[in-house]
């Protein structure tokens, strides 16, 4: 759920940011969402390794709902990539405007 509100916030702060530079905005409001998701699964992905490669028992007994510290981190996580991603946006349209 929290996801949920994180992706449109990251969505309609991409959209602000399009519109501001005269961008299509949904195509960068996609972008926003692509990072975020992107950034998720390649998280999820190397922890399920790391838990593989660790202790192959503990994937049986994985719960799927609910908060972790590992799903709080990669949240965290995330949400910064999306932040660096605007600040390099920003700065390349500046550039092109310029």
């Amino acid at each position: 759920m929290l996801s949920i509100f994180i992706l449109i916030g990251a969505y309609q702060y991409y959209a602000q940011l399009a519109e501001k530079f005269g961008k299509t905005k949904w195509h960068y409001g996609l972008l926003a969402i692509g990072i975020y998701l992107g950034t998720q699964v390649i998280l999820g992905l190397s922890y399920g390794i790391y838990m593989a490669a660790t202790d192959p028992e503990s994937l049986d007994s994985v719960n799927y709902t609910g908060f972790s510290a590992a799903n709080m981190v990669s949240l965290l996580i995330s949400v910064v990539a999306v932040w660096e991603a605007t600040s390099f946006l920003r700065g390349s349209l500046r550039k092109k405007i310029c």
